[in-house]
């Protein structure tokens, strides 16, 4: 019997309302990707999910009081469930064939967070400067922080550093994927 996979690292990116986070974290996956690593994501927010259609037969099997629905095709698949509140911790466990979980947000959560700073909007100081957590920073301009700053438009430099910090030889034993842009 082959011993179970280890979970996969978890990284959090953090940050203000509108300070880039989904940007950043749009940048990082090509390029961890193009390294040979299979990356999930988890979305925190304060808004209901709804992705399943009014009169569609998922959204009537949760009317209908379903407590997890999954809706299954040829190339996706998509979890509906119910849910008291939106830990990190549990949705963990869909992610067992990933060698990394990039999350945005969930700063609250312990877990190591890469924080975004943008003093163009008028941020000037950073929300987990006290955090012993917080591993990077990504910012538009200099930044006094007791941890790696990175530029935002560095997306693979900060991916070198997750490499090296949280994943090492993770997927050594795959090849990168083939470039299908031919």
């Amino acid at each position: 019997m082959t011993p179970a996979a280890p979970p996969p690292p978890v990284i959090s990116i953090v940050g203000r309302s509108r300070s880039g986070k989904t940007t950043l974290i749009e940048k990082l996956i090509p390029e961890l990707v193009r390294r040979g690593y299979r990356i999930g994501t988890i979305k925190h927010t304060h808004h209901e999910v709804r992705s399943d259609r009014e009169g569609k037969d998922s959204a009537r099997h949760r009317a209908a009081g379903a407590h997890t629905v999954v809706l299954a095709s040829e190339g996706e698949i998509a979890l509906f469930r119910n849910a008291a509140a939106p830990r990190l911790e549990p949705l963990l466990r869909y992610f067992d064939d990933v060698d990394l979980v990039i999350t945005e947000g969930y700063k609250r959560e312990a877990r190591p967070k890469i924080e975004v700073l943008r003093r163009a909007v008028g941020e000037s100081e950073l929300l987990c400067a006290n955090d012993p957590l917080l591993v990077a920073v990504a910012a538009d301009g200099p930044v006094a922080a007791p941890v790696p700053v990175f530029s935002l438009d560095d997306a693979a430099g900060l991916a070198g550093f997750i490499v090296e910090r949280f994943l090492g030889s993770r997927a050594a034993d795959r090849t990168p994927p083939e470039d299908t842009a031919r």
